[in-house]
């Protein structure tokens, strides 16, 4: 006997049963709502099952999904990502609402533009644009309707459902005017951390495979420089332990994501030795561990810091691979880049400081 199904539709009473034996009614819009968690360990070919037999029913062939608490379909939210049947296959639907565009009556053009956006985050999920269209039933904001076909070998509907969010945060980080540092922390702290794969490195993003070695002084002395960089850069930075980068002609990319082992002590770690090889501390510095792929990444926040805290020190210093401990290096992003602060720099900020202490003025050019 084959293995009993993970959802099946109940003719007589309307309504679809889990595995769990829970039953998940239609709401008010014909579809049915089920929660978030629902989805998991549910099979594809167990659902398209299903939602064929209410198809043929003569019933509306869609799951809307929620995260509340309790699925009551008169008052639970739905997300903006569906699960359809179209054609007889399964298919995410999105919507996303937008103020930016407004409609645009070239149909290809716009599916081009989409498309544009979301085929390398769709490609590595398995995953293409297949349709979009404007929900004529709205006016501003804009809801533009994607449906998007998913590969179901080897995942569950919760898989297909991510590809769906994933599809929709890389458009909502876009239409707020490209990818920035507030928005990138978004992503990451939403669990959506592939959308940033074949994303650039750049003045304020920095990616690293594996922990920092905080066991070793050299290790140590590496985070702190990673702090340093962004904090004394003009517009802050993020650091993500877990990712891997490639070089590419222009600079590097995040190619992929290797979740870090995370246990109790972690943070403390990373704390600890910018605690001790940085000054000052930077204000509001964030250390994070955020889901990604089933596993952990750990995020690093420094907002741009005020300019009279700069520049940050680190104490030590790695010359030629070596631990000098009894230096003193001041660090700073730019590009993609780090470079030293220059020593007529660092002499001008003292000088003004002196000045400043000394005469209550800054010294005239």
């Amino acid at each position: 006997m084959g293995a009993a199904r993970s959802v099946v539709f109940d003719r007589k009473h309307g309504w679809l049963v889990l595995a769990s034996g829970d039953e998940r009614e239609r709401s008010d819009f014909d579809s049915f709502l089920l929660h978030v968690d629902d989805l998991k360990a549910m099979r594809p070919s167990d659902l398209r099952v299903a939602l064929q037999r209410v198809l043929n029913d003569g019933a509306e062939a869609s799951v809307n999904v929620t995260r509340d608490e309790g699925v009551d379909t008169d008052y639970s939210e739905p997300e903006p990502v569906r699960i359809d049947l179209s054609g007889g296959r399964l298919v995410v639907v999105v919507d996303f609402a937008t103020e930016s565009y407004g409609i645009d009556d070239d149909e290809q053009e716009t599916h081009a533009f989409f498309a544009s956006l979301l085929e390398p985050y769709l490609r590595r999920n398995r995953g293409s644009l297949v349709a979009v269209e404007l929900d004529h039933a709205y006016f501003r904001p804009w809801i533009w309707r994607l449906t998007i076909e998913c590969s179901t070998r080897n995942r569950d509907v919760a898989d297909m459902f991510r590809v769906g969010e994933g599809a929709l945060a890389l458009l909502t980080a876009y239409d707020s005017g490209e990818l920035t540092r507030e928005t990138t922390l978004d992503l990451l702290r939403s669990g959506q951390a592939q959308v940033l794969v074949g994303q650039a490195e750049g003045p304020w993003l920095d990616v690293k495979v594996q922990h920092y070695d905080l066991k070793t002084q050299a290790g140590k002395i590496s985070i702190a420089e990673a702090v340093a960089r962004f904090a004394n850069a003009e517009f802050g930075g993020i650091v993500v332990v877990g990712m891997r980068a490639k070089k590419v002609p222009g600079g590097e990319v995040i190619s992929s994501l290797h979740p870090v082992p995370v246990d109790g002590r972690t943070l403390r770690l990373y704390q600890d030795a910018i605690e001790k090889h940085l000054y000052p501390p930077p204000d509001y510095l964030d250390i994070e561990v955020v889901p990604a792929d089933g596993g952990s990444l750990v995020v690093l926040h420094i907002p741009p810091q005020p300019e009279e805290l700069k520049p940050f020190l680190v104490h030590g210093a790695l010359v030629d691979g070596e631990v000098k401990g009894a230096f003193i290096s001041i660090v700073r992003r730019r590009g993609e880049s780090s470079i030293p602060i220059t020593a007529p720099a660092i002499h001008a900020t003292l000088a003004a400081g002196r000045a400043l202490l000394r005469r209550g003025q800054l010294p005239q050019d």
